[in-house]
């Protein structure tokens, strides 16, 4: 416990990292002692100890490197530390004054060039960002120059600053062997160097001036625009994107693919192109809400809101398109039937589950604008009639997050996480953890309680012969790293910042989508068999994916969230916790997917009658149950949800359309901002 404790506070993973951490600190702590004694080797050891560890730091544990630059511990200070206490035990060996004077003026110049180099990084910086970020339009006709080599613009700090290590080494050295010109060969390098980086970047620099102004960028996406005539737009914003919040893009993505009107990805936040999934679909991200209003979309006629966000009202504005709240997964949560849902025409459910939920806020949402379209993501899962199960059952343990506040904590990872996994490991089951990708986000508690849970499965694995588990997942790790990055090389994300994504942004055809599909099977293929039957698995990336984990799944256990609806889709026995113990009548009313669901006391009292179901299918009662909800929540399977989805996009751009031919008629419609 004191151990898990004092990782919480480093903000690091495990003991391999603390172990580091400890380096660190001890490598930095040594650095005075050694100086002031004076001790010339055991000042170079704690030095390279400090030099390799803070490397070694930033690459494993991002989050204790931030925690040191929020006490005011940055890179620069550290390296100035460093520097600092070489003077020092310089200065007790004896070394002469113009030796001192000389080392003290290289450093100072060297940190001088810093300071130059980072100034003229940021005007480059600055003078390459666009109003527009762009994937798959051609904007070769924008002029925008190449962007500056690599070694120069990317993580230019940390290069920057390890140039004084030619001046530490040579100065050490002289210091040892008590002959200055190692010394002056280091300083030479060191000063030599930072200057010629310096200018080399000042050329960047006036490069970048010959950047075309934001209005010209514009106007050539929208003549790119203009040429491909967009129907339909997939409108997302939020406000602290990242890879947690994207999946509610990446979801239906292969759903526009299919429509058949021309659709068009409009994004509102830069860092949104890093974890963008692969597309055909022309993208443009447009952070100002000025510079929204200037895109041309004049033959744009239905708008997709996969979120309620502040910024979708710069496009709800658009009064000659219809707008679509599509949501990002049917659930019994308040998100699911927000009375904020009414600024939209529509209102697009999976089933009648969806429906019903809306119309119990009452005088909020009028039937007439909601519409049934299924949910078209779910086709590739499996059902359970297809299932072959492995030798032991495979529980998928899914909690959602604990909220925006308390009032909104629906997650059991808090009140009886622990508990379930120590339950479930009692049973001599396989378990596969996939925790909300915002999970510990808000709530120090969820996030302790999804480290005593990954510790438990850790545990667990190294009972399980962790020795040949292990050696089969190394094994496999060569080629599934060698598969994700060259499902990087084809996502559509390239190299360097966002002026050259768009510089460089091409319409990519169907180029690459069958290898695409290939090795996403692959991938996922290698990693199941690599972890073998019995192996617990902790998933928190991107892959395996969510429907991947189903396939595995013989149970789900999950808390009231979009989870559960879409599971619902391959019939096999799913669990509901029941955290606040409410009576089994009480919770099947006030949550529609609990229906066909198994309820979960806090204390896991029923966990081994729930297995049952699983270890023997002939006694599952919520069967039948379940095969009616499927169709309550997700609607019927014929017509598929993919037709109904591309049908409802049809009537709803056709109705937009024939109301903008009136208008037309009638004078020009005035936009009135929300």
């Amino acid at each position: 416990m004191t151990l898990r404790w004092l990782c919480g506070v480093l903000r690091v993973r495990g003991k391999t990292d603390l172990l580091l951490v400890l380096l660190f600190a001890a490598g930095f702590a040594a650095l005075p002692v050694f100086a002031l004694l004076p001790s010339l080797w055991g000042f170079a050891a704690a030095s390279v100890v400090s030099y390799v560890a803070d490397e070694v730091l930033h690459a494993r544990s991002p989050s204790f490197v931030r925690r040191l630059a929020a006490l005011q511990l940055t890179r620069t200070m550290r390296f100035t530390v460093r520097t600092v206490m070489l003077l020092a035990l310089a200065d007790r060996m004896n070394a002469s004054d113009a030796v001192l004077v000389t080392a003290l003026a290289v450093f100072s110049a060297h940190f001088a060039l810093v300071t130059l180099y980072t100034a003229v990084h940021h005007a480059v910086r600055r003078r390459r960002t666009l109003p527009v970020v762009v994937r798959n339009l051609d904007m070769s006709g924008a002029g925008i120059p190449a962007a500056p080599p690599a070694f120069l613009y990317r993580r230019f700090l940390r290069k920057l600053l390890h140039l004084d290590v030619p001046a530490h080494a040579g100065l050490l050295v002289a210091l040892a062997v008590g002959e200055w010109t190692p010394a002056g060969v280091g300083f030479a390098l060191t000063a030599g160097l930072s200057a010629v980086a310096v200018v080399a970047l000042l050329a960047q620099l006036r490069r970048a001036r010959r950047m075309p102004s934001g209005g010209e960028v514009i106007a050539e996406v929208n003549r790119q625009l203009g040429g491909y005539r967009p129907e339909v737009a997939l409108y997302f914003s939020f406000a602290s994107v990242s890879r947690d919040f994207m999946y509610q893009v990446n979801m239906w993505i292969e759903t526009l693919e299919q429509l058949d009107r021309r659709p068009l990805i409009i994004l509102r936040e830069r860092a949104s192109f890093r974890y963008l999934s692969r597309t055909r679909l022309p993208v443009v991200c447009v952070p100002k809400a000025d510079d929204v209003a200037q895109l041309e979309l004049p033959e744009l006629r239905v708008v997709l809101y996969p979120g309620n966000a502040g910024k979708n009202v710069h496009m709800l504005r658009v009064a000659e398109a219809k707008h679509v709240f599509i949501g990002h997964g049917d659930s019994d949560k308040l998100a699911s039937s927000n009375r904020v849902s009414k600024v939209y025409d529509e209102i697009w459910v999976a089933g009648r589950a969806g429906r019903d939920r809306y119309q119990r806020v009452r005088h909020a949402i009028s039937d007439g604008a909601i519409v049934e379209v299924g949910r078209p993501q779910l086709s590739s899962i499996r059902l359970h009639a297809d299932h072959v199960p492995g030798p032991l059952p495979v529980v998928l343990y899914a909690p959602t997050w604990e909220g925006w506040s308390d009032d909104d904590c629906h997650t059991s990872l808090i009140p009886m996480g622990v508990t379930l996994v120590e339950r479930l490991l009692a049973e001599n089951v396989r378990v596969v953890y996939k925790p909300h990708p915002l999970t510990g986000k808000r709530s120090r508690a969820a996030a302790e309680a999804d480290r005593a849970v990954r510790q438990l499965l850790r545990a667990d694995n190294e009972r399980r012969d962790a020795e040949r588990a292990a050696a089969a997942v190394a094994a496999a790790k060569p080629r599934l790293a060698e598969i994700q990055a060259r499902l990087a090389e084809l996502s559509g994300r390239l190299a360097g910042d966002d002026a050259e994504q768009t510089r460089a942004a091409r319409l990519p055809g169907l180029d690459g989508e069958a290898e695409w599909h290939e090795l996403r099977a692959e991938w996922h293929r290698i990693f199941w068999e690599s972890r073998g039957p019995v192996r617990h698995n902790v998933v928190v990336g991107q892959l395996p994916t969510l429907y991947e984990c189903f396939d595995q799944a013989d149970l789900l256990i999950s808390d009231v969230s979009s989870v559960v609806a879409d599971f619902v889709a391959s019939l096999k026995p799913y669990v509901l916790t029941n955290a606040a113990d409410l009576p089994d009548a009480e919770f099947r009313a006030a949550y529609t997917t609990a229906g066909g669901a198994y309820l979960l006391d806090r204390d896991c009292a029923r966990l081994p009658e729930i297995l049952r179901s699983v270890r023997d299918p002939r006694h599952d009662p919520m069967a039948a149950d379940r095969r009616v909800l499927k169709e309550y929540v997700l609607g019927p399977d014929r017509p598929t949800s993919m037709e109904r989805f591309n049908a409802a996009v049809n009537a709803l751009a056709g109705k937009a359309a024939t109301e903008h031919e009136e208008w037309r008629g009638e004078g020009p419609r005035v936009a009135v901002g929300l």
